[in-house]
């Protein structure tokens, strides 16, 4: 070989050489990039983790908090708002009863036919719509005005068909889902707006009374009898078919929680007079906060960019409204720090644009490739080109949120038996003693995942033996039904 053709030889063997180590470091550092993808996730599930212990100091902060929320107004984060319902639905009402139920969407009217003993409920009806985004930042009067109209042309269709028009006054059942401080079962004032309300002149007022005027002035011959949030209407449902009952959470969008609390423990708190042997109480436990909750960075950057700073610290850790937020923190993270998506990265940093039931949808993927998160992935975010590997560290990533919420959630549960004597413990009787809590919400009743870790951490942390005889019962439209078995229910109390 001439000199020439061996420089050429040379040069192509440097030119090779130099590609080679090209494409090695290229690899080492894709290698770097994905195992940095993967400290994100393991750091961030150390951060959410749920041992048994820990949920055992939950459970125990939650009673301290619900004793201090009772024992004074502003005590705790939990204001353990006093309902003045001490007597529930047994399945012995009879009648037709309306119902109301306003939530932050939509807005909802029911009626229900009420048989007694032996028969229960014999029909209902439901209409749904929309709430008109206007009637959120108006005024109470146009508020109140529209919803008495609405109902005035439900009850007039509703009569005409069944032929059972009457003179006499109905009791109606209003589920006003926002936090009010009751003064009786059938009244109560407005503390503050959630669920983007801001109509300011209703704040302080009486949302019976304010509903009632405008129902004479369309002519309607009904009476407030129950003013209920959505947990106390669950309750009232899941007592009417189950006695044992004692508890009900809303785990959706929102969440919430209510319970049975002993006169005693009332009486004692409050100086409140009652003959019966508990009352209703409403937690409003998404605002319980503690220590021990495993709170990671992702949680706090949410909590400081939220138009509610430093309150729902619970509810953003265990609701719908937020789940899928913090699943796309994490991911923007390992994006950043892993260049793990390529040139899409930017496309993870639009806030909330990951919702919870999508994130549930990826997580519930069972196919052998993971076909519905990738295209998820192409669909939500244009990353087409998402490979397995990254598609199982997503699922993980929804796997952690969900598991944390869940078992969360789960100690919030075991809390409320506890503080009312119900969880195994002490000198409790509950081990042989029946207990029910209703559910309802669609994080619980549609997210299968989310149900069974929920479900296993209530058995985790009150024992197989306790366990047994607790019973997590799915409510159907507990926040419509159950105002109006409430309404039956207190019909004469005024």
């Amino acid at each position: 070989m001439g000199r020439v053709g061996f420089a050429a030889a040379a040069a192509c063997a440097v030119a090779a050489c130099a590609v080679a180590a090209a494409l090695v470091g290229r690899r080492v550092r894709a290698r770097r990039r994905w195992w940095r993808a993967v400290e994100v996730v393991g750091e961030f599930e150390e951060g959410c983790a749920t041992p048994l212990g820990r949920l055992r100091q939950v459970v125990d902060a939650l009673v301290v908090e619900m004793h201090a929320g009772l024992a004074s107004d502003g005590g705790s984060k939990l204001k353990m708002l006093l309902t003045f319902i001490d007597t529930l639905p047994d399945g012995s009402e009879e009648g037709i009863y309306y119902a109301l139920d306003l939530g932050g969407t939509n807005f909802r009217v029911l009626r229900v036919q009420l048989g007694g003993k032996g028969s229960m409920i014999l029909s209902h009806k439901v209409e749904s719509q929309p709430l008109p985004e206007e009637l959120k930042s108006g005024t109470s009067e146009i508020l109140f005005d529209y919803i008495a109209s609405t109902l005035k042309n439900f009850v007039e269709r509703e009569e005409d068909d069944s032929q059972q028009k009457t003179d006499e006054r109905r009791a109606l059942g209003f589920t006003f889902s926002f936090p009010v401080r009751q003064t009786s079962v059938s009244s109560g004032f407005l503390i503050k707006w959630t669920k983007g309300f801001s109509i300011e002149d209703a704040v302080g007022k009486d949302i019976a009374r304010g509903l009632e005027e405008a129902m004479t002035t369309k002519g309607l011959n009904m009476r407030v009898a129950a003013l209920v949030n959505d947990t106390v209407g669950t309750l009232a449902l899941g007592h009417y078919y189950d006695q044992d009952t004692v508890a009900a959470v809303i785990i959706g969008t929102g969440t919430n929680a209510c319970y049975i609390e002993r006169t005693d423990a009332i009486i004692k708190c409050q100086g409140l007079l009652t003959n019966s042997g508990g009352m209703v109480v409403n937690m409003e436990w998404g605002n319980f906060w503690s220590s021990h909750l495993p709170r990671t960075s992702y949680d706090i950057a949410l909590d400081e960019e939220s138009p509610n700073r430093n309150d729902q610290g619970f509810e953003k850790m265990i609701s719908g409204m937020y789940l899928g937020e913090v699943v796309r923190r994490v991911l923007q993270r390992m994006a950043q720090e892993s260049d793990l998506f390529g040139d899409a990265t930017q496309n993870l940093s639009v806030p909330f644009s990951l919702s919870t039931p999508i994130m549930a949808a990826m997580h519930e993927d069972d196919s052998p490739d993971l076909e519905r998160v990738r295209q998820i992935m192409e669909q939500n975010f244009q990353m087409p080109h998402v490979p397995l590997k990254t598609r199982r560290l997503i699922i993980r990533v929804c796997d952690i949120v969900t598991r944390r919420a869940a078992r969360l959630a789960a100690a919030g549960i075991v809390g409320i038996l506890k503080k009312i004597g119900r969880d195994g413990s002490g000198r409790s009787r509950s081990k042989s003693q029946r207990t029910s809590v209703a559910i309802e919400g669609g994080l619980y009743t549609g997210y299968s995942n989310f149900r069974d870790y929920l479900n296993e951490a209530v058995v985790e942390i009150l024992g197989e033996e306790v366990a047994r005889n607790v019973i997590l019962r799915v409510s159907e439209d507990g926040s419509g039904i159950g105002a109006a078995l409430l309404a039956a229910a207190h019909s004469l109390d005024r």
